[in-house]
């Protein structure tokens, strides 16, 4: 048996009115995904507890099999085991954006999508800045792909990691057009001293070559750094201990690497995959396919509907879906035809266009099993799914459910 996840991450949304009151799932064209549907089993999910931000963190844990209230320790340690990067138990892995900051607001989240090679440039900047100044510096940044990089922070002892890693950060896809100062209002030693650091790097990365010549071409200069999403290093289970099966990831996102990584899964890596909208849905969609031929379970993220979602684009979000049944949904479920397999797609969370980031609202899953008969579902989004049968239960509960119970 084989058994294939779609995670187009963010895709589910509210009604738009450009769109006639309808949702970039309901517009899109999507005849593989909705051949799906209608041979398949329809319904909600939510794979975000109470209690947690509804962040890709998160969500995609739960989809993966693991109960965030039990393994959940931070979105940066998850990214940290994607590259490989060695912590101790007194490390805080913090998430660290290059962002745009303008008259102490957050003017853009990802400074104007900064290449890879230019933010690398600025990160080797600030360790050599923070080493040099500082012959007692705790901390190190690591270059990750485009805006999205790391910060490790080492404690003196475990109370301190502990008061880093619950740290309030927020964010800073969350607070575009807000006062930074308001979300880094921190009281403790420790805490105030993070906030400096991300300051002091602003004295670093404003007037660098990288960030005058962005300025000078008409782009977003990464004129400082943002720290969230911060945590100690989690121990999750094997995958294959626990369930019984080999399991693979294909992404562009460091983060859902970073959980495959740390449950023990093998992790595809497809040229070309960036994690935006310029990614190559081909090539994961034929990865995939050659993935499935190893590997009884297979995780296919795809992040684009998400980003079109923060930028709020209509036309992106739709395009990407469209994109994702066309390059991916449809191959790999053509490559399964005549064998015994089980295929689910749903989003992490949605990304309404009209907010601009996450809610925690319940999201469409659809399932289908080859050899059932389904319930009748007629397609694949907000409103297709409500004559399913499908009983809503918590998102982490999808990957037993999906072997045992479909």
């Amino acid at each position: 048996m084989k058994y294939v996840i779609f995670i187009p991450d963010g895709a589910s949304d509210l009604p738009i009115d450009e769109l006639d009151g309808k949702t970039p799932l309901q517009v899109a064209k999507t005849p593989n995904i909705d051949k799906l549907a209608e041979n398949g089993f329809g319904g909600f999910t939510n794979n975000v507890p109470d209690g947690y931000t509804p962040g890709s963190d998160v969500a995609n844990m739960s989809i993966f099999g693991y109960n965030p209230a039990e393994y959940y320790t931070g979105r940066g340690p998850l990214e940290a085991g994607s590259v490989g990067i060695k912590t101790t138990p007194r490390d805080v892995i913090f998430r660290c954006n290059t962002i745009t900051e303008k008259d102490d607001m957050m003017d853009d989240f990802n400074a104007g999508h900064i290449t890879s090679e230019e933010a690398a440039v600025l990160m080797d900047a600030l360790n050599e800045y923070f080493n040099e100044k500082y012959d007692d510096f705790r901390g190190k940044f690591y270059a990750g792909i485009s805006y999205r990089h790391l910060f490790v922070y080492s404690c003196e002892s475990d109370e301190d990691a502990e008061l880093l890693a619950n740290l309030d950060t927020v964010p800073p896809h969350d607070i575009s057009g807000k006062s930074l100062t308001e979300y880094t209002s921190w009281s403790e030693d420790l805490e105030i001293k993070m906030r400096d650091i991300m300051y002091e790097a602003q004295e670093v990365l404003k007037d660098h070559e990288v960030n005058l010549k962005r300025i000078d071409e008409g782009k977003a200069p990464a004129n400082m750094v943002w720290f969230w999403g911060q945590g100690l290093t989690p121990k999750l289970s094997d995958f294959k201990e626990t369930y019984g099966l080999s399991a693979a990831v294909i992404t562009g996102v460091d983060l859902l690497k970073g959980i495959g990584i740390f449950a023990n899964m093998d992790i595809i890596d497809v040229p070309g995959a960036t994690g935006f909208f310029d990614t190559d849905y081909k090539a994961k969609g034929e990865y995939g396919i050659e993935a499935l031929k190893t590997h009884d379970v297979l995780f296919i993220h795809i992040e684009a509907p998400d980003e079109a979602g923060h930028a709020q684009l209509i036309d992106e979000k739709v395009k990407a879906i469209e994109r994702i049944d066309e390059f991916i949904v449809g191959p790999v479920m053509e490559s399964l035809e005549g064998q015994d397999f089980k295929a689910a797609i749903l989003p992490d969370h949605p990304t309404p266009i009209s907010i601009g980031t996450h809610t925690r609202d319940d999201i469409p899953l659809v399932v289908y099993a080859s050899g059932r008969t389904g319930d009748g579902c007629t397609s694949f989004d907000e409103e297709g799914v409500k004559t399913g049968s499908i009983e809503k239960q918590e998102g982490y509960k999808l990957m037993s459910r999906l072997i045992n119970e479909f």
